[in-house]
């Protein structure tokens, strides 16, 4: 038997719990509040008078503009300083989603630009409101277009959560970090957090793939719909 096997098995369940119980859900909260962010902000962009689309801009101007890792030393390190103390994974779900929101605006201002406009013409000449015309007309066909990217921005957030372990969050990075601290084995350790993470955005890939296939029969039908 190889060395390094039996290390490997036994930190195995300790890298599994550390996945499950803090870097999965980490990933999952943030890009679903992220998404809520970045929703609100394209929407504010395309639609919204000038002041508030134009704090909109700023805002994905400071986040594209700066790393992810300063981002969340300043809101757990930097914050305390005001008087704002955050636990670490508060911390860590604010600056991953604040993160998020910024790039996941972008996407879906462009893919919201890319449905044609006589979309809109046709919504509103059938006598539907502006929200009723995104909900049931410009959202559908706009999905298509979205998953992609959006599928893409999530699988890497699921990477970028090993910067959660620099302000103490105890994911699956930081479960690795301790167990090499004890083990004195870093090849061996880091190299199976690798694989976890390789599994973990392997399914994601694929389940992206079926979600594209899906929605692709889906937003046709919509469209011959319309």
């Amino acid at each position: 038997m190889p060395h390094w096997l039996p290390l490997m098995l036994e930190s195995l369940p300790s890298l599994l719990w550390a996945c499950v119980v803090f870097t999965v859900p980490l990933t999952v909260l943030s890009f679903g509040l992220g998404l809520g962010v970045g929703f609100t902000a394209a929407l504010t962009r395309l639609f919204a008078p000038w002041p508030f689309a134009a704090l909109v801009r700023f805002y994905v101007w400071i986040i594209r503009g700066t790393p992810l890792l300063v981002q969340l030393f300043l809101i757990f390190y930097g914050l305390p300083s005001v008087g704002i103390v955050l636990d670490a994974f508060p911390a860590a779900l604010i600056g991953f989603t604040l993160n998020v929101g910024a790039y996941t605006s972008e996407i879906i201002r462009a893919v919201l630009g890319s449905v044609p406009k006589g979309q809109w013409e046709a919504a509103y000449s059938i006598g539907m409101s502006w929200a009723q015309a995104i909900r049931r007309i410009i959202l559908p066909q706009a999905s298509r277009v979205a998953v992609p990217p959006l599928s893409n921005t999530f699988i890497s957030l699921v990477k970028d959560t090993s910067l959660a372990a620099a302000i103490t969050v105890p994911e699956l990075f930081r479960a690795g970090q301790r167990i090499v601290a004890t083990s004195y084995e870093p090849l061996i350790i880091y190299v199976e957090v690798a694989l976890i993470y390789l599994v973990v955005s392997t399914v994601l890939s694929s389940l992206q793939a079926r979600l594209e296939t899906w929605l692709s029969r889906y937003g046709g039908y919509i469209e011959a719909g319309t």
